[in-house]
């Protein structure tokens, strides 16, 4: 003879007279599944999972900055804007495409400001007045601002802002993208323009090859030890999606040299543009890190580098004794990487720069496409 379900599960008799009774008291219609999750717990629903992938964490991009802040106060006896040669550079370009604009701009918003890089290009024939905001109070304290503009300092995400004119430099931290174009548009009057610059895809390319190859030789795999960036036409497709008319999407690479792979990850971490991603890898061993930075500049000092140097050897005593240098200077180059003939590195910086506008009747439209009144096979006929 089968048990009872609920001498199977111990359950007492009188806990089910308890349960069933408090069931039928609920309101009828009710799930009873729903009642018995209520009387079985007092937690409460799981929030919605946001609809957008979280790539950064917010937190660690926040303390990095305040790192860099105070790399700056350490630092200021020497060269305070020692860390900030590509933000200056940025900032300089997008402040001399405000003049190209031929109208009066009364406010600013600079999203995501730092230490003022563009804010130091701008006078009061440029702009009326200017709301810097950054993330990160230690910044917001070290801008030097011009004495001619009305400059207001605010603590504010990236991500949540409500405000007029805007330009922004920190779009490759943002989470949601499309989010925040959305809120850039909403901010903007009719016929308001955007003014933005962020890393693109191509940026610091060098590095991110060499970790992945040392990383993998000396570990047998590789972690996210770079920071994804966007793609120049996702940039575009996002703007027009939002709303943004009269699009101008451009790029430009900058490439700084540096001795080592070691000074270059000392300036990421003086800009604040070293890693911030939820997937990277917490530690990198030293020997991955040497290894890593043999490979950027084209030496490998291992077993497969001693057979490589020892056919290369070979083949170019071949070459020399074949009176063929064109092959001989394309087997010296088979081993190369990204190191310069001088010693040094280059590390590339890949900026995507847009200008976006709100539309208003005001703006200049495209014609109508209109239909052609003589056929082209009739041409000929045509005097």
């Amino acid at each position: 003879m089968e048990m009872p379900m609920m001498l199977q599960f111990g359950l007492s008799s009188r806990f089910v007279r308890n349960l069933t009774s408090k069931l039928v008291q609920t309101q009828r219609g009710s799930c009873a599944l729903g009642n018995y999750r209520q009387l079985s717990t007092d937690k409460k629903p799981a929030p919605a999972k946001p609809n957008y992938l979280n790539v950064f964490d917010r937190q660690t991009k926040l303390l990095q900055r305040k790192r860099a802040a105070e790399l700056v106060k350490v630092k200021d006896g020497k060269d305070s804007g020692m860390y900030d040669y590509i933000k200056d550079e940025v900032g300089f370009i997008l402040a001399d495409r405000i003049i190209d604009i031929k109208r009066d701009i009364n406010r600013v918003l600079d999203l995501g400001c730092g230490r003022g890089h563009i804010l130091k290009h701008l006078n009061n024939e440029m702009v009326g007045s200017i709301v810097a905001t950054d993330i990160c109070q230690e910044w917001l304290d070290q801008i030097d601002a011009p004495e001619d503009v009305t400059c207001e300092k605010l603590l504010m995400d990236e991500e949540i802002l409500c405000f007029n004119q805007t330009h922004s430099t920190c779009l490759h931290w943002v989470n949601n993208l499309p989010k925040a174009f959305s809120n850039i548009y909403r901010c903007l009057k009719p016929d308001g323009v955007f003014l933005g610059a962020m890393f693109g895809c191509n940026t610091l390319f060098e590095l991110r090859c060499s970790l992945q190859l040392a990383e993998l030789e000396r570990e047998g795999g590789m972690g996210s030890h770079i920071s994804p960036f966007a793609e120049i036409q996702d940039v575009g497709g996002l703007l027009s999606i939002n709303g943004f008319t009269m699009l101008t999407i451009d790029t430009q690479e900058i490439k700084v040299g540096f001795p080592s792979v070691f000074e270059l990850m000392e300036d990421l971490k003086g800009m604040a543009e070293n890693n911030a991603s939820w997937r990277r890898k917490v530690r990198i061993s030293r020997d991955t890190l040497f290894s890593a930075a043999a490979i950027y500049k084209g030496l490998r000092l291992n077993y497969r580098t001693l057979l490589l140097s020892l056919f290369n050897f070979l083949t170019t005593l071949y070459v020399i004794l074949s009176d063929k240098p064109v092959s001989c200077i394309q087997v010296f180059l088979s081993l190369e990487m990204y190191g310069n003939e001088d010693g040094t590195i280059p590390a590339t910086f890949q900026i995507i720069y847009m200008i976006a506008w709100k539309p208003d009747p005001s703006q200049p439209r495209p014609l109508a496409q209109q239909k052609p009144d003589v056929s082209l096979k009739d041409l000929d006929r045509l005097r």
